[in-house]
């Protein structure tokens, strides 16, 4: 294939609207050899090993723990390259395209980073990826090393099981701190492998409030203060905007620069940063426009459920739509997945996603309809706009509608396994 067929740059606004990102296009197989290879260097001679979401409140986690066993990295290194890369006019545009629980990868991770390494090595993992991540760090952890996963939930037992009793068996110890719904069956397992596992409230914490209160450390007030900006973010609050400035670095930064930075600075990040993120915004916002131009509305029993297309920053079209009316939104992305937000009027996205392969929050939720199965499904879905995951997702809404009491928001939920 040509390059230039997949080269973001060179396409214009309206086509890489409709069109997934070039990482799209790399085979699979690719990208296991390449998460293999930096799994194993990351954990060589490691004292400890972070498997963690790579949002910012995976990320945030990262920097308090590191910030506990005394293993941060330097932040200048990082802010010279940062003041290079403003220089540096023939750098790439990007917008952020993250998932509700952090599957989204940062834009900067794929990009070598030559900087010291710390002795708490940090592994970037996805929901979808937890187990093969989990898997790697036990195959090539250091004996005794501890380990600590952040912000990440397992789908199910199936999926952690195996990994899971490896590591458990190799590590010094293990801790698990996040703050999305778990299942009780898959905690349960997870705390009798010897995982300290601590689950907070999914609508009061984040999982770097989780991270911070079950760390026994002192810590200086950035750091509470970061936990607070974080969950303003992640919790979809929306009260303090630095939130934003935070999850949109997280993305288009790397991880390891985004932990030292929050780690140094907490959540006032500095004057070189909020440049840096206001540059990268402009396109960011053009294609936020243009998923909102997009968005039809549609009456799903009590709610109405805006659904649109697009590469964009689904949290800001959601917003968008919101304040046109909708209870809940629905953005299909061109690389097949969906972010699902909703409302004071809306607490579900996390039963409907359950419905088509995903979960979440009950505001905010994430999911990836099986719906694919070769590339002219994904042709049909780019050329119609999505049509197919737009129809998946909202027989979803349906169902969810036809099992909820009129007016009632208050019962335990649908039977998602039927």
């Amino acid at each position: 294939m040509d390059d230039s067929l997949i080269d973001d740059d060179a396409l214009s606004l309206s086509r890489k609207s409709r069109l997934p990102g070039k990482g799209f296009f790399y085979p699979d197989s690719l990208d296991e050899e390449y998460a293999e290879e930096r799994v194993r260097e990351a954990c060589e001679g490691a004292e400890a090993v972070i498997v963690a979401d790579s949002d910012a409140d995976g990320l945030g986690s990262v920097a308090l723990i590191r910030k506990v066993r005394d293993a941060a990295l330097d932040v200048a290194p990082f802010e010279t390259e940062l003041t290079a890369r403003l220089r540096d006019e023939d750098e790439p545009e990007g917008e952020a395209d993250v998932t509700v629980n952090g599957a989204g990868e940062n834009e900067a991770d794929d990009e070598d980073e030559e900087s010291e390494e710390s002795p708490v090595a940090l592994v970037a993992a996805g929901p979808h990826s937890l187990g093969e991540a989990l898997e790697r760090v036990a195959e090539y952890l250091e004996p005794d090393a501890d380990v600590y996963v952040c912000d990440l939930c397992p789908d199910s037992v199936e999926t952690v099981s195996a990994s899971l009793e490896s590591l458990a068996s190799r590590a010094g110890a293990v801790r698990w701190f996040d703050h999305h719904q778990w299942d009780e069956e898959v905690a349960a397992f997870v705390r009798e492998t010897g995982v300290d596992l601590v689950v907070g409230d999914s609508d009061e914490e984040c999982t770097t409030d989780v991270t911070l209160r079950s760390l026994a450390y002192d810590f200086p007030e950035r750091f509470t203060e970061l936990a607070e900006v974080t969950r303003d973010h992640d919790l979809w609050l929306n009260e303090d905007p630095r939130s934003k400035d935070l999850a949109d670095y997280a993305y288009w930064s790397s991880s390891e620069e985004y932990v030292a930075v929050v780690g140094a600075y907490g959540a006032d990040l500095p004057d070189s940063v909020i440049e840096y993120v206001e540059y990268r915004r402009v396109e960011k916002e053009a294609l936020i426009d243009r998923a909102v131009d997009r968005a039809e509305f549609t009456q799903v029993g009590e709610w109405t459920v805006g659904v649109t297309y697009g590469r964009c920053s689904q949290n800001e079209v959601a917003d968008a739509l919101r304040e046109q009316g909708a209870d809940a939104s629905v953005v299909v992305k061109p690389a097949g997945s969906a972010s699902l937000r909703g409302s004071d009027g809306f607490e579900r996205c996390h039963e409907v996603a359950a419905l088509v392969n995903g979960g979440g929050h009950p505001k905010a939720a994430g999911c990836k309809p099986d719906i694919y199965d070769d590339m002219l499904d994904y042709a049909h879905h780019w050329t119609t706009e999505g049509a197919t995951t737009k129809r998946v997702i909202l027989a979803a809404f349906e169902r969810v509608a036809a099992e909820v009491e009129p007016g009632d928001e208050s019962d335990e939920g649908i039977d998602t396994e039927r």
